[in-house]
């Protein structure tokens, strides 16, 4: 079963930034494409961002190019992926959650996305 540990939410307020990362479980995770979704409030959730775990090749929703960055940290003992948020919006306020697929396809739908995080809340205020 795959697993995965999200941390780096809070309270930031508006234009400032945030980190996060996903831990996944497992060495095979080098082979899969990983996710970045969120849900706000009354909203479905939606996509935020995706990396290929072998490659590096990314892809971003149009409402967070330039602000947010997805990246692969492989420089501590578990590998992981972060997300890293500038110049935050109060419409970015949302719970944000990690996913993986087992392919190397950028999906940006929630349904290709079988194994999920717990979600972390990220609160920007104006």
């Amino acid at each position: 079963q795959v697993q995965l540990a999200e941390s780096g939410g809070g309270l930031v307020q508006a234009g400032g930034s945030l980190r996060l990362s996903c831990a996944p479980s497992g060495n095979a995770f080098r082979a899969y494409t990983l996710g970045w979704f969120r849900q706000a409030p009354g909203k479905e959730r939606e996509f935020v961002a995706a990396i290929t775990w072998n490659s590096g090749n990314t892809r971003y929703a149009d409402s967070v190019k330039g602000r947010f960055t997805i990246s692969i940290d492989n420089t501590r003992d578990a590998d992981a992926v972060l997300l890293h948020l500038n110049n935050l919006k109060p419409e970015d306020t949302a719970v944000y959650y990690c996913a993986v697929r087992r392919n190397w396809v950028l999906s940006q739908t929630v349904e290709a996305y079988p194994f999920w995080g717990q979600g972390t809340q990220i609160t920007v205020s104006s």
